[in-house]
């Protein structure tokens, strides 16, 4: 009989035998655990923990077990999320008219070494349609003005739940999300950053970069905030460069940078590895 894998990712107040209490539970049920990874925060005395585990040998129905999770969930003041792993996350992906990262997240994904179903592509512009279209994913064309931000942002949120989507991806959406947009997505949105944040935040980073003489620059993949190019960091990719490099030259190393940071932060999502701890992440490898 095929087996079903499954991912548990929680977290809870640390306190001693948190991690026993959990793994008892699982073995209890017949879990046949085959990969953990965890990580006690001293400084927020917080528990974080992956667990990854299969039902060769489970000895209670699948819902008995998400109904004893839950029990424990409330007895640990536990947080956390169980996903069959085959059952790939829904995403949605944002961009405007530079496609090097959204090139990259389609082909990962259609070499199947991105966990996730990208289900839809929006664009203030209409420069990445023709590929849109080539994957065959629905394209949604919402051009943005002062005026119109609102309304658009209405009509993002409403594809996003039209697809019952689990994380928006801003492949270099030059766009700034408005704070109670942010809210709605917290947690459930990445953007790439074209800078090694925190510094050079903001326009025209590789520019920044160059008038300081930097000797590395570097991309940054983090969950959206109301703070501009402030959430927690996920991924940050860098390369060395010297003084003879020109900002152009800077650009294109950075659009490589982008897109390799920004594929590696959504995989780790998908893959239940990252978890939020106030101002930053865990990544549980």
């Amino acid at each position: 009989m095929a087996q079903n894998h499954y991912i548990l990712t929680w977290q809870c107040p640390d306190k001693c035998g948190v991690l026993a209490k959990v793994t008892n539970r699982l073995y209890q049920m017949g879990t046949f655990i085959n990969e953990t990874s965890q990580y006690s925060d001293p400084y927020t005395d917080t528990f974080f923990s992956r667990i990854a585990f299969d039902d060769r040998n489970l000895n209670v129905s699948i819902d008995d077990f998400k109904d004893a999770l839950s029990t424990l969930a409330s007895e640990l003041d536990m947080t956390y999320q169980l996903r069959n792993k085959e059952h790939f996350p829904n995403i949605v992906i944002a961009v405007s008219k530079d496609d090097h990262c959204l090139v990259s997240l389609l082909t990962k994904w259609k070499a199947g070494v991105l966990p996730v179903n990208i289900v839809a592509i929006v664009s203030n512009h209409r420069d990445c349609e023709a590929l849109s279209n080539w994957h065959k994913i629905p394209f949604y064309y919402l051009p943005i003005s002062k005026e119109t931000k609102e309304a658009q942002e209405a009509e993002l949120i409403s594809i996003v739940n039209k697809y019952d989507t689990e994380l928006l991806v801003l492949a270099r959406y030059m766009q700034i999300l408005s704070d109670d947009l942010c809210k709605k997505l917290h947690g459930h949105a990445i953007n790439i950053h074209h800078s090694f944040l925190p510094s050079f935040k903001g326009a025209r980073p590789y520019h920044q970069a160059h008038a300081r003489g930097v000797k590395v620059i570097g991309a940054t993949a983090h969950y959206v905030t109301a703070d501009l190019d402030e959430g927690p960091i996920i991924v940050q990719e860098v390369k060395p460069i010297n003084h003879t490099f020109t900002i152009e030259q800077m650009v294109h190393l950075g659009h490589d940078i982008e897109a390799a940071a920004l594929s590696h932060a959504v995989k780790m999502h998908a893959e239940q590895r990252v978890c939020l701890n106030s101002e930053k992440t865990v990544i549980l490898s």
